[in-house]
């Protein structure tokens, strides 16, 4: 099991229309953690916080960079979270 915490600016939001912006955030972090992950673009799995955090403000206004954890698995899974939740066992 692979576990990463990275820091993934989200500019490319900015270039697509305002009514697409949430959208093409997410899949900015899904091509981000298919490249540093190797894993294919199908098993990666992003939690609904995660997705809950780059829609808190709209469609129109994503973050401009979000903090992620990355784990993947060894059947190739890759499991997208907020960083907070890994302190949560404890």
């Amino acid at each position: 099991m692979d576990e990463k915490i990275m820091t993934i600016k989200l500019r490319k939001t900015k270039r697509v229309p305002r009514s697409k912006r949430a959208k093409r955030a997410i899949k900015e972090i899904r091509e981000n953690v298919v490249r540093h992950m190797k894993a294919n673009e199908e098993d990666v799995w992003i939690d609904h916080r995660l997705n809950e955090a780059v829609w808190a403000r709209g469609i129109q206004k994503p973050p401009l960079s979000i903090r992620i954890r990355a784990i993947k698995f060894e059947d190739g899974l890759v499991e997208v979270s907020l960083p907070e939740d890994s302190v949560t066992e404890e």
